[in-house]
C-alpha cells in the first residue's frame, strides 16, 4: 500500500516527460549562439576580403595613375550588390523558381519579404539551423566580392559608369542564376523527413506516395546541386564564373594602350602584398564559413584553407624560380591566390593531404597560365583574373570529385537519406562519376558565363560605350574619370 502512491507519482512523472519531450521533439530547430557567433564573424571576414583585401591586391598591380580607380570600382561595385541583394538577389538565387526552378530562384522574398530577425535558415546538418539574416548577409558577401574580382582583367582601361552598369547585369544574369544552379536545395530536413517518410510507410500505396514525395524535395533544386555537383565555397560560382567574364571583357575591351611596348609594371607590390595576407586571412571565413556552423567541417576547411595556400604559393615561387631564375614577390602572392581559390570548391570536402596536392597543382599550372600561355595568346588580362581564378577554380572543381574520396582522407559526398540526422557519406560514391558531374558542372558554368557576359559587354557598350578614350586613358583614369590623384606630392 504504501509503494502505490510512490508508483503513481513515478508514473506521473514519466508521463509529464513523456510528454514533455514529444513537446519538445515538435518544437521547430533555434539557432545555436555558437553556430551564429561564427557565421557573423565569417560574413564581416569575407567583407575583409573584398574591402579591403581585394581592392589593395589589386591596386597595387596597376600603376600609378590608374591606383585610385580600381579602389573606387572595387568599392562601388560592394555597395551597389548589396543594395541588388537584398532587394531581388537573395530571392533569385536562393528561393523556388516554379518552372524554371532548375535556373532561378522567384520572388518570394523579393525586398527580404518575410526575411524577420527570428526567421531561420538550413545548415548542412539535419536539426541545425541558423538566423536567416545571417545567411543572407553571409551569401551577400559572396555576390559582391565576385564582380569586384572580374574588375582586374580589364583595369586601367575601362568606363566607371559601364563597368556600373554591367556589373548590375551581370549580377543579374550571371551570378544569380549560376548561385541557385549550384546552391539551392530545399534542405536537409526536408530532404531527412521525406526519407523518413518512405521508411516508415506500411503499405505499398503509402511507399508510393513517399517516394514521390521525397522525390519531389529532391528535385526543389538547382540544376547542378540536382546533378550532384559540389561545391563547397565557390569554385564555379564564384571563382569560374569571375574568371571567365574576365577573359570575356579583356578580349572584347581591347588591349590597353602601349601594352607589350611600354613597361606596366606594379607601382606598388607593398600594398599588393598587404592586399594578399588580407585575401588569406578573410579566406577563412569564405571556406570555413561555407560551412554555416561551427564544427569540424569548419575546422576542416580552416586547415585546408592554411595548407593549400602554402603549397600553391610555394609551387608558384619554385616554378618561377626555376623558369626566371630569381623568386618574386608578386610570384608568392600570386600562388597564394591561386591555392585559395582553387581549395575553395574543395575545403570541406578534401583531407589535409587532398589540399595540398591541389595547391601544388594550381600553383604551377596557374603560373604557367599567367605567364607562358597568356603571352603566346596575346590577350592583356591585367591582372590575372582568367590566369588565377578560372583556371585555378577549373583545377578544384574538377579535383573534388577525387579528394573528396574517403579512401584519400575526404569526407565523402553526404548522403541524407540512408540515415536521416547523421552525416555519412554515400556509400554508392564512384570517382570517375563524381568527376565528370564535376566536369559538366564546370561546362555548364563556363557556357553559360562566357555567352551571357559576351551579350551583356555588348549592350553596355552600345549603351555607353565600355571603354575610355585614348587620350583618357593614357593620362590615367584617376583624373579623368575620378578628379582625384592617389599621390599627391
Amino acid at each position: 500500500m504504501t509503494k502505490r502512491p510512490f508508483l503513481s507519482l513515478a508514473l506521473g512523472v514519466a508521463a509529464a516527460a513523456l510528454t514533455a519531450g514529444a513537446a519538445f521533439a515538435a518544437t521547430p530547430p533555434k539557432p545555436n549562439p555558437g553556430d551564429t557567433a561564427w557565421m557573423l564573424t565569417a560574413t564581416a571576414l569575407v567583407m575583409l576580403m573584398t574591402i579591403p583585401g581585394l581592392a589593395l591586391f589589386y591596386a597595387g598591380m596597376v600603376r600609378t595613375k590608374n591606383v585610385l580607380s580600381v579602389l573606387t570600382q572595387v568599392f562601388a561595385i560592394v555597395c551597389v550588390v548589396t543594395l541588388i541583394w537584398v532587394v531581388y538577389g537573395y530571392s533569385l538565387a536562393f528561393t523556388n523558381g516554379g518552372a524554371l526552378n532548375a535556373f532561378i530562384g522567384g520572388f518570394d522574398k523579393a525586398f527580404l519579404y518575410g526575411v524577420k530577425y527570428d526567421s531561420v535558415a538550413a545548415t548542412f546538418s539535419n536539426g541545425v539551423v541558423i538566423p536567416e539574416l545571417a545567411y543572407v548577409a553571409f551569401q551577400m558577401t559572396f555576390a559582391c566580392i565576385t564582380p569586384a574580382l572580374i574588375v582586374g582583367a580589364f583595369a586601367e582601361r575601362v568606363k566607371f559608369s559601364a563597368l556600373l552598369l554591367f556589373t548590375v547585369l551581370w549580377v543579374t544574369f550571371c551570378y544569380l542564376p549560376i548561385a541557385h544552379m549550384v546552391w539551392y536545395w530545399a534542405g536537409p530536413d526536408a530532404v531527412g523527413d521525406a526519407a523518413k517518410a518512405v521508411a516508415a510507410a506500411t503499405t505499398p500505396a503509402l511507399k508510393a506516395a513517399a517516394e514521390a514525395k521525397l522525390a519531389a524535395v529532391q528535385a526543389d533544386s538547382g540544376l547542378l546541386f540536382r546533378w550532384g555537383a559540389l561545391d563547397f565555397a565557390g569554385g564555379t560560382v564564384v571563382h569560374i564564373n569571375a574568371g571567365i567574364a574576365g577573359l570575356v571583357g579583356a578580349l572584347m575591351i581591347g588591349k590597353r594602350v602601349g601594352y607589350g611596348r611600354d613597361p606596366m609594371p606594379p607601382h606598388s607590390l607593398v600594398l599588393t602584398m598587404i592586399g594578399a595576407a588580407l585575401l588569406w586571412v578573410g579566406w577563412f571565413g569564405f571556406n570555413a564559413g561555407s560551412n554555416l556552423e561551427a564544427n569540424g567541417v569548419a575546422a576542416l576547411a580552416m586547415v585546408n584553407t592554411f595548407v593549400a595556400t602554402a603549397a600553391a604559393a610555394l609551387a608558384w615561387l619554385f616554378a618561377e624560380w626555376g623558369a626566371k631564375g630569381k623568386p618574386s614577390l608578386l610570384g608568392l602572392v600570386s600562388g597564394a591566390v591561386a591555392g585559395l581559390v582553387a581549395v575553395t570548391p574543395a575545403s570541406g570536402f578534401s583531407g589535409p593531404m587532398g589540399a595540398i596536392a591541389i595547391g601544388l597543382v594550381s600553383g604551377v599550372i596557374c603560373f604557367v597560365a599567367s605567364t607562358s600561355i597568356k603571352n603566346a595568346l596575346k590577350y592583356d588580362d591585367s591582372l590575372d583574373v582568367f590566369g588565377i581564378h578560372a583556371v585555378g577554380g577549373i583545377i578544384g572543381a574538377i579535383a573534388t570529385g577525387i579528394v573528396v574520396s574517403t579512401a584519400l582522407g575526404g569526407t565523402g559526398v553526404p548522403d541524407y537519406t540512408t540515415k536521416p540526422g547523421e552525416l555519412v557519406a554515400y556509400a554508392g560514391y564512384s570517382m570517375m562519376a563524381q568527376v565528370w558531374v564535376q566536369t559538366q558542372a564546370v561546362l555548364v558554368t563556363i557556357v553559360w558565363t562566357a555567352v551571357i557576359s559576351a551579350i551583356l559587354f555588348k549592350v553596355v557598350d552600345i549603351m555607353i560605350g565600355l571603354r575610355v578614350a585614348e587620350d583618357k586613358e593614357r593620362e590615367g583614369l584617376d583624373l579623368v574619370e575620378h578628379g582625384e590623384r592617389g599621390y599627391n606630392q
